[in-house]
């Protein structure tokens, strides 16, 4: 506390470039990791999840609109370290497309009232919605469309490409921007529940068998994934399942870039579109599941404490005495 009552004491510029330089450092960060596995679709370069996109997100909701330098310095990075180091449109062009992206979602989502905690099922649909699906057409079509006006990518792939960039940045905003925000709400529990914590690790353990079983068996067993997403939303809501797809979504892209298991005999193509479509069904389940469920158990708790209020103030209400808050009448008798 004494530290960040400290840098919140300093000149607001100093602030402001900190925060700028932390913002960049993380999506360069995240931009570097997403390019450790990549796949080709039409002789062009596409990730299957793209990270800095919920970085992206998730800054803008704990900075405000005050982190668009640093995301649009963070993608100039990025974009830089793939390429020769001039400034050229090929350059500005994705860094305004991947910077405009997640100002459009993060200004949407403030505009349904989208909180963070992600309590109810429409905070997920909209992150999903608004927040991944329609923002991040912005940097897919900026991105793919200058592709195709500098003819590094003819007319009749636009559409391959641009559904593959499509939803790499939509699956960034959809697992990694929850997942960043619960990281930044999160407290360390003053005292736990071993029982708890016996389970969590349990489960640690049947995802590490599992996981690489589905992943790389040469028969497809994909779907062994979601009866343990079910269990980690049911016992640990939006934590675990969000962590548990993160979890799959690795083994299962690191499966894909390499050809092992069910991907060794299909094309580039359809290793996209298989790995796109389970990445997206996984995170999509995770992410809703947990909303409802979390939404659900707010609602309870809500009625018990309704319904113990209820019990309190029914046990003030003997003969001959005021329910609290109530003056009592004549002779101390309520009318």
């Amino acid at each position: 506390m004494a530290a960040v009552v400290g840098i919140r004491g300093w000149p607001r510029p100093v602030v402001l470039a900190l925060e700028t330089l932390v913002v960049a450092g993380c999506y360069f960060a995240a931009g570097r990791l997403g390019l450790l596995r990549q796949l080709t679709v039409q002789d062009a370069v596409v990730t299957p999840i793209w990270p800095p996109a919920g970085v992206a997100v998730a800054c803008l909701f704990v900075f405000g609109l005050r982190a668009v330098p640093g995301i649009a310095l963070g993608a100039l990075f990025v974009v830089m370290s793939l390429t020769l180091p001039t400034l050229r449109p090929t350059v500005l062009g994705p860094v305004f497309g991947n910077t405009a992206a997640p100002v459009c979602a993060y200004l949407l989502l403030r505009r349904v009232g989208f909180r963070t905690d992600l309590s109810r099922l429409r905070d997920g649909v909209a992150l999903v919605f608004l927040g991944a699906l329609a923002s991040m057409l912005i940097s897919a079509t900026v991105g793919v469309g200058l592709l195709v006006l500098t003819n590094q990518l003819t007319g009749s792939d636009f559409w391959a490409v641009w559904l593959a960039w499509w939803v790499g940045d939509a699956m960034g905003v959809v697992i990694v921007t929850p997942l960043l925000l619960l990281l930044h709400r999160a407290r360390w529990p003053p005292g736990g529940d071993r029982w708890k914590w016996a389970e969590a690790a349990g489960m640690a353990a049947v995802a590490v068998v599992v996981l690489p079983s589905a992943a790389f068996y040469s028969v497809s067993l994909l779907f062994l994934v979601y009866p343990l997403l079910i269990w980690a939303a049911l016992r640990f809501q939006l934590a675990g399942s969000l962590l548990c797809a993160l979890a799959a979504s690795i083994v299962t892209t690191v499966a894909a870039t390499e050809r092992a298991g069910s991907f060794a005999q299909l094309t580039d193509v359809q290793i996209m579109v298989k790995l796109q479509a389970f990445n997206g069904s996984m995170a999509l389940t995770a992410l809703l599941l947990s909303a409802v469920i979390t939404e659900q158990l707010n609602t309870r708790r809500s009625v018990e404490r309704a319904c113990q209020e209820l019990v309190e103030v029914l046990a003030h209400l003997t003969p001959g005495e005021p329910p609290p808050g109530r003056p009592a009448g004549r002779g101390g008798r309520t009318r």
